[in-house]
């Protein structure tokens, strides 16, 4: 595996703080209270949409924000990247917004509950952030960026922010797609660290 190395021969980690907060379980209980928070976001926003009819029949009230949202004030664009503008019009121009809300409301809800669970954190955060930078670059501000930085944090710390949750067994039985270093690995590495001293030392 490749390291970054300083000149000095030193591998470059994360802070002591860091590496705790991202990767000790024990941290789980931190990120409890924020996962918490955030589920409990989406559940609300989604409780307002899932009851609508302009939202999961029509869906009048997406085609409503996003004619909103193209729309140009005072010779000024709510969306200031025209390329995404232009896509928010195809849409428009598709009628997408028929089908689309039901799938932004329903992925509210899944998103709430499976933070609310501790189910998927990381994947659960990721998607709730993607939506959070969706209504951003649409000219929504709002809570949208405090449930973004939220949703960055749990995915910065996927492996433990759901530990007080279902990921503390769906992780252990079903692992990733990518293959990490198996416990002997680690175990055997961490003895050769040890200075000799100390394990003369420690068999005494």
């Amino acid at each position: 595996m490749a390291a970054y190395v300083t000149r000095k021969g030193e591998m470059l980690q994360d802070p002591p703080l860091v590496q705790k907060l991202l990767s000790d379980p024990r941290a789980g209980w931190i990120w409890l209270l924020p996962r918490l928070w955030l589920s409990y976001q989406w559940i609300d926003a989604a409780s307002h949409k899932i009851t609508n009819p302009a939202w999961m029949q029509t869906g009048e009230a997406l085609k409503g924000f996003w004619t909103g949202a193209v729309a140009v004030t005072n010779g000024k664009p709510v969306i200031v990247f025209d390329w995404y503008r232009n896509f928010i019009q195809g849409m428009l121009n598709a009628q997408a917004y028929t089908w689309f809300a039901k799938l932004v409301a329903i992925g509210e809800l899944a998103i709430g509950i499976a933070l609310l669970v501790g189910a998927f954190t990381g994947i659960a955060a990721f998607l709730g952030g993607f939506m959070n930078w969706n209504f951003m670059m649409a000219g929504s501000a709002s809570i949208n960026p405090m449930l973004f930085v939220v949703s960055v944090g749990l995915i910065l710390a996927w492996k433990v922010a759901g530990y007080i949750g279902a990921d503390y067994f769906l992780l252990r039985w079903l692992g990733t797609p990518w293959h990490g270093k198996q416990a002997e690995q680690i175990e055997e590495q961490v003895v050769q660290k040890v200075p000799v001293g100390a394990a003369a030392t420690s068999g005494k």
